[in-house]
């Protein structure tokens, strides 16, 4: 098994650390909230001719929760439930659900499960089993929000010394062949494909292109670039996701005082950025060290990146004030 060390080229070879921390298995908590009720985890099954499993039709958010001072605190709980149930209709699916119940939903699976210092939250909307056909009528909307103990998705020692990666072969598909701002388990295996390919290579992950050819998101995250004290970020164009930490580093980068541009962004631009970071729920804010063997900057972790991502870490943790409003506590207030 390879390990997480510097090759003599100067790069990490990162598929030894990505088999390491998949070999422990799934981490799995006691109950699932299952439409309206707490069900023991393993009983939360899905038939294998639900529309769901047949034809990918289901509607999904990540949610991360974090222990502070004040209690477990739910990370744009707001945000996250409203692209779910946005998903939902442009899917066509009627949740039986309102925001506010399934954010009641998140903090009872959080409490139930005993997940006080942090976890990974996944609410759920899936056409179950009822119908033949891949528009899923007559098949029931099931609802389920599971969570489970979750650290840092790429490794701890990540968030200072970066990431390598590299540019996928595989595309993000085009505006108006599928909806792009949903996010739906089918949309995901065009970033299974992504990142699968960097992990046969020997990357932690990968940057992709839109069918135009001009940069586009990772497998799951938004890509920000820095160049002469300046960050641009693509724009929402139908082939990647609005992020809700790509909107968290927009403020943050606000607060700093750096510019910041949303334009249409050419590959080569990021060989010769100062910096580049990824944001995402699960990848938090993450620097890249190196895209296709280029180094990026110094191969480290810049000081705009750091300076946002510490400030991210300081008001997801509750160690700074909450001013943006991003956080939930059970009964409302950070």
């Amino acid at each position: 098994m390879l390990r997480a060390t510097r090759r003599a080229s100067g790069f990490r070879a990162a598929a030894g650390t990505s088999a390491r921390r998949c070999a422990s298995g799934f981490p799995e908590a006691s109950t699932i909230w299952k439409d309206g009720e707490l069900i023991p985890w393993k009983e939360a099954n899905v038939h294998i001719l639900s529309t769901a499993v047949q034809f990918g039709s289901s509607l999904f958010e990540g949610i991360r929760c974090y222990g502070t001072p004040s209690g477990p605190a739910i990370v744009h709980l707001d945000g996250h439930l409203r692209r779910l149930l946005d998903s939902c209709k442009m899917y066509r699916v009627d949740v039986p659900y309102s925001a506010e119940e399934l954010a009641a939903a998140c903090f009872d699976v959080v409490e139930a499960n005993g997940l006080h210092d942090g976890c990974y939250i996944r609410p759920m909307v899936l056409r179950g089993y009822g119908a033949v056909g891949m528009d899923g009528k007559g098949s029931p909307v099931e609802c389920y929000i599971p969570a489970w103990k979750w650290g840092a998705y790429l490794g701890a020692d990540a968030f200072s010394t970066g990431i390598d990666c590299c540019t996928a072969s595989w595309a993000r598909p085009a505006p108006n062949t599928f909806p792009g701002m949903a996010k739906a388990a089918g949309n995901y295996n065009n970033a299974a494909l992504i990142k699968m390919e960097a992990q046969a290579n020997g990357y932690v992950e990968a940057v992709a292109l839109g069918s135009d050819g001009m940069v586009s998101e990772g497998s799951g995250q938004n890509l920000f670039v820095v160049r002469d004290g300046e960050i641009a970020t693509p724009p929402i164009n139908g082939s990647n996701l609005q992020g809700l930490t790509r909107a968290s580093a927009l403020q943050l980068a606000a607060e700093a005082g750096v510019p910041v541009r949303i334009e249409p962004i050419p590959r080569e631009a990021l060989y010769v950025a100062d910096e580049l970071f990824f944001t995402g729920t699960a990848t938090e804010v993450m620097p890249i060290a190196s895209l296709d063997r280029i180094a990026i900057g110094n191969g480290r972790r810049g000081p705009i990146t750091e300076r946002i991502q510490q400030r991210y870490q300081d008001i997801i943790h509750g160690r700074s004030e909450d001013v943006y409003g991003w956080m939930s506590l059970r009964g409302g207030g950070v």
